[in-house]
């Protein structure tokens, strides 16, 4: 999953969300560093991301790019998968992914003084760009995969996978239904 699940699966706590948001930018144990509330949203990311990498219905969505994209296949799944989540979003939420997004912003701004550098540049981005309502529609998608294109060492020009995708989406769609579904009923720390 990507930022807007795991925003969403640890809402509407703030320092959940945080740490949900910052734990791709804390390494090994440094999230002992953080309050209480926000180790837990990083060890929540964790679990939300070990759960993912081992569900069977990711592994056979991962399949559809992984000839042509081989390790970044689970890069992909996340990202559309977020994009399924937002687009619709109705269907888990009784709060409009717009006003999700903006309320989500505000949450996290003021514990923007506990961001890693990295995490607080990509969330000035995530701001001026209001990537989680981006999410939603297939320009912000693209938009999205060049950033992390940009990000990765090889350049794999992950924003060549969207053909894949539009050619795939029902059946990507009813994986995302399946997996989600679990993820939502679970518990993370």
């Amino acid at each position: 999953m990507n930022y807007l699940a795991h925003l969403y699966l640890s809402s509407p706590d703030p320092e959940r969300m945080t740490g949900n948001f910052i734990a791709d930018s804390v390494k090994g144990d440094h999230f002992n560093d953080y309050p209480p509330g926000v180790r837990d949203g990083i060890l929540m990311h964790r679990a939300i991301d070990d759960f993912t990498d081992h569900h069977p219905v990711v592994l056979s969505g991962k399949k559809v790019f992984s000839s042509q994209f081989d390790k970044y296949s689970g890069v992909l799944i996340d990202v559309y998968f977020d994009h399924l989540l937002a687009k619709h979003f109705g269907n888990y939420s009784t709060i409009p992914l717009n006003e999700f997004a903006i309320h989500t912003y505000d949450i996290l701004r003021p514990w923007q003084y506990l961001f890693p550098e990295n995490a607080g540049r990509f969330f000035g981005y995530m701001l001026k760009e209001n990537i989680l309502l981006r999410y939603a529609d297939l320009e912000g998608i693209e938009q999205v995969l060049k950033g992390i294109t940009y990000r990765i060492k090889n350049r794999m020009i992950l924003n060549e996978s969207l053909q894949l995708f539009i050619e795939n989406e029902d059946l990507l769609y009813e994986y995302f239904v399946e997996f989600f579904e679990d993820i939502r009923n679970r518990k993370f720390v």
